[in-house]
């Protein structure tokens, strides 16, 4: 019989973003934290995440979740977040994904009603609410990093697109946000394309002029997104609706809004003085999908900024589960910062 190198999934989507997550044929990582243990995949074991989001396995499109044993004891579980970008230390739809498969494979039970139970992120700890209803999970609330604004309305002159306003925020990565009105779109699903052109210019454009530090985290690497910003609807009190789009990749729109994109939201609206704690934003997708994002409170930090506390809701759905069958010896795999971390058994 032959050798086989085997990895077990669950295929999950967030408002369309699809994460597939990791549960079985990883040998333990060394690390003291998940933080670490992503460090080391970066650095020394960057075939899983290419493997993954690569042909013939997948696409760039899409997220991967390798579930790890929690290191801190507060925490059920653990997970590490890759996308074709690198290893972002925080995503809300990864994270909505990510307990989702958990609780589906049985990995932290069930239970009906609300559940609260903490998943380690590379970021740290998050607090996740599951709602069950009927053994089903129909929504993720999960914690959205502290958010800030670091640059308000700047301008900039972009090729081929003309000046822009944009402003900045930190929320697990630096977001430039634009309003999509100001650059004539109208956020619809066949104007992804250009969208996506669009921001990789203005992108393009502020990485040549600026860098951006966290007042904690130091330099964090260049700015990697974009997110469009729609009009804001008031439909009750306190909540509120927007259509966006955000730009993560070279040619990608994120099929979601991303919950760090709704989180980058909140925290211009509070700078800017229109929302209050409680207030909830819907963001609205290119695909009519949406994740709601609540102000909770805000904080003064590193001396200048007011550091917005949120929460993303969102519901995930799983697609598939399925074991895949790694085979080092297929010129289509890649194999030599891989097999080091592949379990392994016999078929």
């Amino acid at each position: 019989m032959s050798h086989e190198l085997t990895l077990r999934l669950i295929d999950t989507h967030a408002g369309g973003d699809v994460s597939r997550i990791v549960i079985g044929g990883i040998d333990p990582l060394p690390g003291d934290t998940v933080r670490q243990q992503m460090e080391y995949l970066e650095n020394d074991a960057d075939g899983l995440r290419r493997l993954l989001l690569n042909e013939p396995y997948g696409i760039p499109e899409m997220s991967v979740d390798l579930i790890v044993p929690a290191t801190n004891p507060k925490a059920s579980m653990g997970y590490i977040i890759m996308e074709v970008m690198g290893y972002p230390i925080y995503s809300g739809s990864n994270t909505i994904c990510t307990a989702t498969a958990l609780l589906e494979s049985g990995l932290i039970p069930k239970q009906e009603g609300k559940q609260r139970f903490m998943l380690e992120s590379p970021a740290g700890l998050v607090q996740i609410e599951a709602l069950v209803e009927n053994g089903v999970v129909e929504a993720i609330t999960c914690g959205g990093l502290p958010s800030y604004i670091d640059t308000h309305r700047a301008r900039i002159n972009v090729p081929e697109v003309g000046d822009v306003t944009y402003s900045i925020a930190y929320s697990g990565g630096f977001y430039a946000l634009v309003d999509a009105s100001e650059l004539g779109f109208s956020l619809k699903r066949e104007e992804e394309r250009a969208l996506a052109r669009c921001a990789h210019r203005i992108v393009e454009a502020i990485q040549a002029s600026s860098g951006f530090s966290h007042y904690t985290l130091g330099d964090v690497g260049p700015l990697p997104f974009l997110h469009f910003m729609g009009p804001v609807d008031q439909v009750a009190d306190d909540f509120y609706r927007s259509r966006s789009a955000t730009y993560v990749h070279p040619g990608v729109i994120c099929r979601s809004t991303t919950g760090t994109g709704t989180s980058a939201r909140l925290a211009l609206m509070h700078y800017e003085g229109t929302i209050k704690p409680g207030d909830r934003l819907e963001t609205v997708s290119l695909r009519e999908t949406g994740f709601i994002g609540e102000f909770v409170s805000s904080r003064e930090a590193g001396g200048k900024h007011q550091v917005v506390e949120n929460t993303i809701t969102g519901k995930s759905y799983v697609l598939a589960r399925s074991e895949i069958v790694v085979n080092c010896d297929d010129r289509m795999v890649e194999c030599g910062s891989l097999h080091h971390i592949l379990s392994s058994r016999h078929g």
